[in-house]
């Protein structure tokens, strides 16, 4: 993997996205108070593997990566909506996210939940903000429908019940898959999608990349349950085994820790398999899924 040109491109790319999430936030005529919320959590860093998946698709269709900077922008937002609503005390009641306190320490439960709620709001609004010489109507109308079903009840919120009703449940490689593929895998494989939609994508290309992004979610939140057991707390900005004290289903619990790392080398390779398909230049998509593999946070 030449981590060198990964590394440049992720750091240009993660500038300008984050200048971005500060300019869509700092133009809204809201109460300073929510403003601040959404910034604190927005900037609490983070990998930016959503954003940088979208980028990365584009430059696979050869096309100006920057086209999707609205998109990733959108993406990012509701990532983080996500992250600020599991935290509060009603759902995972974290105190620490990515090594800072959590929003609703910060800013209290109620103002957390409407920053959530702001930010997701907003997403949609910033999809259809994409200019038409990048999209056409139909293009943004496809990823707002997209983006809706990644978000929603046959995705995130979706995935968030399921694993909400399975704690403190013996649950099996089925039922724990499913909650991962809604939970982490849909807003991921929107990630893929948008680049791809943006990217001008055929049929069989966008086959394809579904299919890629599917596998490379479940790789994504394998490597998460084996990080919750064997990271470093302060590498992970989180104490490790919130999982086990949340009685949480986990790969590692199904399958034994080395069950969960063959799984993940088996989805990592079907990922790549999936991108070999599209006849595009796969270089930094096929490195994000070796990064996104074998992190460590």
């Amino acid at each position: 993997m030449n981590t060198k040109v990964l590394d440049a491109f992720t750091q240009e790319h993660k500038q300008l996205l984050e200048s971005e999430l500060r300019t869509l936030v700092e133009k809204l005529e809201a109460p300073p108070i929510i403003k601040e919320a959404m910034h604190y959590s927005l900037e609490a860093g983070g990998k930016r593997i959503r954003p940088l998946l979208v980028f990365a698709t584009l430059a696979a269709f050869g096309k100006d990566s920057k086209m999707g900077l609205l998109a990733a922008s959108a993406i990012e937002m509701i990532h983080t909506y996500s992250l600020i609503h599991d935290d509060l005390p009603s759902m995972d009641n974290d105190d620490l996210r990515r090594g800072k306190p959590t929003n609703h320490k910060v800013f209290g439960d109620a103002i957390a939940i409407l920053a959530g709620d702001a930010l997701l709001t907003y997403s949609f609004e910033v999809i259809g903000k994409i200019p038409n010489e990048m999209a056409s109507s139909q293009t943004k109308l496809q990823l707002v429908i997209e983006m809706a079903k990644a978000a929603g009840c046959e995705g995130m919120v979706g995935g968030q019940v399921a694993d909400m009703e399975g704690e403190g449940k013996s649950l099996t490689i089925d039922e724990l898959e499913y909650i991962h593929i809604h939970k982490t895998g849909k807003l991921l494989r929107y990630s893929v999608i948008a680049g791809a939609l943006l990217g001008g994508a055929n049929p069989t290309q966008l086959e394809n990349l579904s299919s890629f992004a599917h596998h490379l979610g479940l790789a994504f939140q394998i490597r998460d349950d084996i990080l919750d057991l064997e990271g470093n707390p302060e590498v992970l900005g989180k104490p490790v085994g919130s999982d086990t004290a949340n009685e949480k289903s986990t790969y590692p619990q199904l399958l034994s820790m080395e069950g969960a790392k063959e799984a993940l080398q088996k989805h990592l390779d079907l990922a790549k398999q999936y991108l070999e398909k599209t006849g595009l230049n796969i270089k930094l998509l096929k490195e994000i899924a070796e990064l996104i593999a074998s992190r460590d946070h």
